[in-house]
């Protein structure tokens, strides 16, 4: 059995945001059938290519490591190298997605919170979406929402996201990187680009309290970033 957990805030006002695409993956995987449990929303899916916990935790970013230690305590014959974690990467292109097990957390609080409840020995699915080229644009690019056309690249992706999952839940990740080399070639070559949207970014006031910060960590970000 297989955990896939996509990363994500809980809120309508977060829906349809780069930080957000790790839920967005999983919410059009097929009918899922989601129920309250283990801190999320947990959907278990069950056909050919094996059984797998769809996972989408419901603890703001920074907490998401409680959801998935959660679910691994539960599922007895589950180890960490049976997680895949999809989440956003500022590092990749718009759209581009990367595979591997384990690694550092690159600054990602989500990332940070699952190392600290199960371990580093887990697997990443990063999906790219872009940086602003700005550190001080951080904050509005990942809660922003996609553009119109950045929302076309990635719908025109997902059919590969979904292939390279069923492949590790199948065990097979020579044929995972073989369905993620096609967004190698449809995502976008200038990660900058995606910031040039502004009506389509939230606004994010100037960090001069603590009330701000407090909030930036509970999203999963922080002044580094």
């Amino acid at each position: 059995m297989k955990l896939i957990v996509g990363l994500g805030n809980p809120g309508k006002e977060y829906d349809g945001t780069r930080h957000n695409i790790g839920f967005d993956i999983l919410d059009q995987w097929g009918t899922p059938h989601w129920s309250k449990k283990f801190q999320g929303l947990a959907a278990d899916e069950r056909g050919p290519d094996g059984r797998a916990l769809l996972l989408k935790p419901q603890t703001f970013m920074n907490l998401s490591g409680q959801s998935i230690g959660d679910a691994l305590r539960f599922f007895k014959d589950m180890e960490p190298n049976d997680i895949l974690v999809i989440h956003d990467d500022l590092d990749l292109p718009l759209g581009r997605a990367r595979f591997k097990l384990g690694g550092g957390h690159g600054g990602h609080n989500g990332l940070k919170s699952a190392d600290a409840h199960v371990g580093g020995d887990y697997h990443r699915l990063r999906i790219g979406i872009g940086h602003p080229g700005d550190r001080r644009k951080v904050t509005n690019h990942v809660l922003g929402k996609f553009s119109k056309a950045e929302t076309e690249l990635i719908q025109g992706l997902m059919g590969d996201y979904h292939q390279a999952i069923r492949a590790f839940i199948r065990g097979n990740h020579d044929e995972l990187r073989q369905h993620l080399a096609a967004t190698k070639n449809n995502a976008k070559p200038e990660a900058k680009n995606s910031t040039q949207t502004s009506q389509n970014q939230k606004t994010v006031p100037p960090e001069n309290d603590g009330k701000i910060a407090l909030l930036l960590r509970q999203l999963g970000l922080s002044r580094k970033e």
